[in-house]
């Protein structure tokens, strides 16, 4: 699988990014905590040029806490550090600034030494679309700085947002890398919504979908659509059978599989079959 699907604005973004990260101190990148893996943007030690770096776990309400944990320690193990929210209720947000005083503790003791102790510091926040980027600078601002929205790309143009005396933030445009060459990122990013769906075949989405949460998480499975999955069901049987419990009727003895695929889509994403990772580190 190759998806080419690279919007011009992108292209765009990540120009206006690699030009304005001389201006920051630091780059923090916010991750879903769903998929922590697929949601990194594989140019970003390129674009980071060795800058110091935060890793934000957001949507962790959404996500398995087990897994989220192992997460954090796979990138704790690499030097990152890390800070887990939920932009939407705020959850966790108010470990930013301290988080990011800590990171930077070097350097404020530079520009004290400097005579510049009121010089604030500058961090870019870098994330792939519909990641919560914006909801997270609202409320770590407690205002209304970020337009904030439920659909990829809502961000289109860098802006500079004051968070206090002390702490200048680079509001940038999601973005993502000009092709997928694996399948399994592109389905990641689309499952969670960070892409559109309709870039894949949706049917084929929710049976791959149904596959995966027959391997991780096959108990939510049965409790939401209340079959319990045959090992030896494909994903589209599955999603069959789910729809046949929903009463997806088409006509008689057929069932409607695109339906079940965006009310299974649907669900997740608006957490009714529970708290679930759809990555684990390896």
């Amino acid at each position: 699988m190759n998806i080419q699907w690279f919007p011009g604005h992108m292209t765009k973004a990540q120009r206006m990014i690699e030009d304005s990260i001389k201006l920051v101190d630091a780059v923090c990148e916010i991750l879903d905590a769903r998929i922590p893996n697929s949601s990194r943007n594989p140019d970003i030690d390129r674009l980071a040029a060795g800058k110091p770096r935060l890793i934000i776990l957001n949507r962790v309400d959404l996500a398995d806490p087990a897994v989220t944990a192992q997460w954090k320690k796979h990138f704790e193990a690499q030097g990152i550090k890390i800070l887990e929210t939920d932009a939407k209720t705020g959850k966790g947000v108010n470990g930013f600034v301290p988080a990011l005083r800590e990171l930077l503790a070097d350097k404020i003791s530079d520009y004290a030494a400097k005579g510049q102790a009121s010089r604030p510091l500058r961090v870019m926040i870098l994330g792939i679309p519909n990641v919560g980027k914006s909801t997270f600078i609202n409320k770590v601002a407690k205002r209304k700085a970020a337009v904030a929205g439920d659909k990829p790309g809502v961000t289109r143009g860098k802006q500079w947002i004051s968070i206090d005396r002390g702490l200048d933030l680079l509001d940038t445009p999601g973005i993502l890398w000009p092709k997928f060459d694996s399948q399994e990122v592109g389905e990641m990013l689309a499952i969670t919504n960070a892409i559109k769906a309709d870039v894949l075949d949706k049917e084929t989405l929710g049976a791959n979908f149904m596959l995966r949460l027959r391997e991780m998480y096959p108990d939510a499975l049965t409790q939401r659509y209340k079959f319990v999955p045959d090992s030896d069901m494909n994903g589209y049987e599955m999603l069959e059978e789910a729809a046949k419990k929903r009463g997806f009727l088409v006509s008689k003895g057929e069932y409607d599989i695109e339906r079940m695929a965006n009310t299974l889509l649907g669900e997740y994403h608006d957490g009714k079959l529970g708290r679930i990772s759809l990555e684990k580190p390896e």
